[in-house]
């Protein structure tokens, strides 16, 4: 490929990618309330995010995907680094793929899944939470169920997701402020 050709493929990659990260921004919702569902869990379980108000909330929304099976298996870091504390660690599989197929899929994770996840046969939360394209999501929800912080689509400019220090990170923060001060 001649190099004038490269760099013009180049342009018009960044700026696709530019365009999908401006797109994506307009989604963010931080300092609003996280936008309430009750969806069943895979072992037929109804799950509601209200039910989790006074803990800090992990919730990811999930196609069956590579980067997907990447930032669940974070999410279950996540899980296990918060056992015993007042977080939720939730995942959402937001593409209304079958039963059989998400649970055939979590079997190819890394790490067994221990938190609950959840079927959306007809795809809310992606139009809830401004996801379908842009996944993997993750945000992290406060005590009285506002948005804290979030990765729509979960790339940096580098390629990565983010990772499970960083989601840490941003639950401690909110942990940490609710706890009584001490005089």
């Amino acid at each position: 490929m001649p190099s004038r050709m490269r760099v013009g493929f180049l342009f018009v990659s960044v700026l696709l990618c530019y365009l999908g990260m401006a797109q994506a921004g307009s989604f963010f919702k931080v300092g609003e309330p996280a936008p309430n569902f009750t969806l069943n869990s895979l072992n037929g379980a109804k799950v509601s995010l209200e039910q989790f108000k006074g803990k800090v909330v992990v919730l990811g929304l999930f196609h069956i995907c590579k980067p997907c099976l990447e930032q669940g298996t974070n999410l279950q870091k996540v899980s296990e680094a918060t056992k015993g504390k007042q977080v939720a660690v939730v995942g959402i599989n937001s593409s209304g793929d079958s039963q059989s197929n998400v649970s055939e899929f979590l079997q190819t994770f890394p790490l067994k899944v221990t938190y609950p996840y959840l079927l959306d046969p007809e795809q809310r939360t992606d139009e809830l939470y401004g996801g379908g394209k842009f996944i993997p999501n993750v945000y992290v929800i406060d005590q009285q169920g506002l948005i804290r912080w979030q990765r729509v689509g979960n790339f940096f400019t580098d390629g990565t997701l983010a990772g499970h220090e960083m989601i840490l990170v941003e639950v401690e923060k909110l942990l940490a402020a609710s706890m009584p001060s001490s005089m």
